[in-house]
């Protein structure tokens, strides 16, 4: 895989992270109902995207079970916040997504260390 094409899955990568952070938020503020790819990180699009990678073109990347288990982290918190907040316990929900914007400051460094190994590697 070229570099630009490294740098282009990687980007995927990080606009899924970002679509699944902004509809967690949409739904303690409750604007939203699906609650599936949310709750699931096999549903969810950042979720496949570590599964398909780890079985293949990133499967030597000793970082993908680090984030195959961030991920798995962050939604076990999601689970939590959106319990709380389907409890009516909104406020305690929207206090704790500080520690969700914590673990995804962490996948995101990750992505980002893992792309500029991979891209320096192909270079």
């Amino acid at each position: 895989m070229s570099p630009d094409a490294i740098k282009q899955d990687f980007e995927s990568a990080v606009v899924k992270h970002f679509s699944f952070k902004a509809r967690l938020r949409s739904f303690l503020y409750g604007n939203g109902k699906e609650q599936g790819p949310l709750r699931d990180p096999d549903q969810c699009g950042l979720g496949q995207w570590i599964a398909e990678r780890s079985r293949g073109d990133y499967k030597h990347v000793p970082e993908m079970r680090e984030l195959d288990a961030l991920h798995r982290l962050i939604h076990q918190q999601a689970n939590r916040l959106m319990d709380l907040h389907l409890a009516g316990r909104r406020d305690e929900a929207l206090v704790g997504f500080g520690e969700v914007q914590t673990l995804a400051d962490r996948i995101q460094h990750l992505l980002q260390t893992m792309e500029a190994k991979l891209r320096t590697a192909q270079a």
